[in-house]
């Protein structure tokens, strides 16, 4: 089992959520560090406070020295591919090849509406994530890219220069629809998350996915397993653990542990004391 944390940039100040990850990049235990990529709160009142998750992420990576960094998930609508593949190479060489690309169809129909994104219905969500999983995967390791999609269109597009990581900066899929994101998952993905719930929940959805794999001659060991495990308000460690045992029982590979606000690093050293024995 391996451990990474994940900070919000909801409800919170940018010298907190600073003071976690600085503190986070000391401690072996945790791999990576994590943000969301939305412009309103969620899950709470959604007039409340949200730092922007890339400029946040990239201010992060430059704080820090070894933590990988990622969000969970970017909505592919809220950037066109071809712009997150320049931006994303652009901090995989800043950060020195620490960058997972966080990635998702997108579900937000506030924020979306609000700022007139449009989402769309389930369908079409699916169509455009597949094209943007391709434009993303194309640009990120053609010299050049030509593409005609229905959502998107590309002529010999360039993006230079390439990130550090070859052939690019492992692709993180969030979500869990059966037919069409897990498929999409196994076509284009190096890791996978769960977005959160019973070990029982994620043992079906995993399969699901390996299902997939073979359709498409995939090995499914290619695809790191990872799930959101909340830490309660009430910082239940002991909840916590329970939790993460469960799902490495059940295949997981890397517990991502949600922190809640506010934001402060004195919640790490007794997240390490619950979490050292499941190593």
């Amino acid at each position: 089992m391996r451990f990474a944390f994940k900070t919000s940039p909801q409800d919170t100040v940018w010298a907190d959520m600073l003071a976690v990850w600085q503190a986070a990049d000391e401690i072996e235990l945790f791999e990576s560090g994590w943000t969301f990529d939305h412009f309103y709160p969620i899950f709470s009142d959604p007039t409340g406070p949200c730092l922007e998750g890339w400029v946040t992420l990239t201010a992060l990576a430059q704080a820090t020295k070894r933590l990988r960094v990622g969000t969970l998930v970017s909505g592919i609508h809220y950037r066109h591919p071809a712009l997150l593949a320049n931006m994303a190479a652009t901090l995989d060489i800043v950060s020195g090849g620490r960058l997972e690309i966080g990635i998702g169809a997108g579900w937000n129909e506030e924020e979306s509406g609000a700022y007139g994104m449009r989402l769309g219905p389930a369908k079409e969500r699916s169509d455009r994530f597949e094209e943007a999983c391709e434009v993303l995967v194309g640009l990120l390791t053609n010299e050049t890219t030509t593409f005609q999609g229905e959502y998107y269109q590309l002529t010999d597009a360039r993006c230079e220069p390439k990130a550090v990581q070859r052939p690019h900066p492992p692709l993180c899929i969030g979500g869990s629809g059966e037919k069409r994101t897990l498929r999409t998952t196994a076509k284009y993905a190096q890791h996978w998350n769960f977005v959160g719930g019973t070990a029982e929940e994620f043992t079906h959805k995993r399969d699901v996915l390996h299902r997939h794999c073979a359709d498409l001659g995939r090995d499914p060991g290619e695809i790191t397993l990872s799930a959101h495990v909340r830490l309660s308000p009430e910082a239940d460690y002991a909840k916590l653990a329970a939790d993460v045992e469960a799902l490495g029982e059940a295949g997981l590979d890397l517990a991502i542990i949600y922190l809640p606000p506010p934001h402060t690093p004195a919640v790490l050293e007794p997240l390490v004391k619950a979490l050292e024995p499941l190593r």
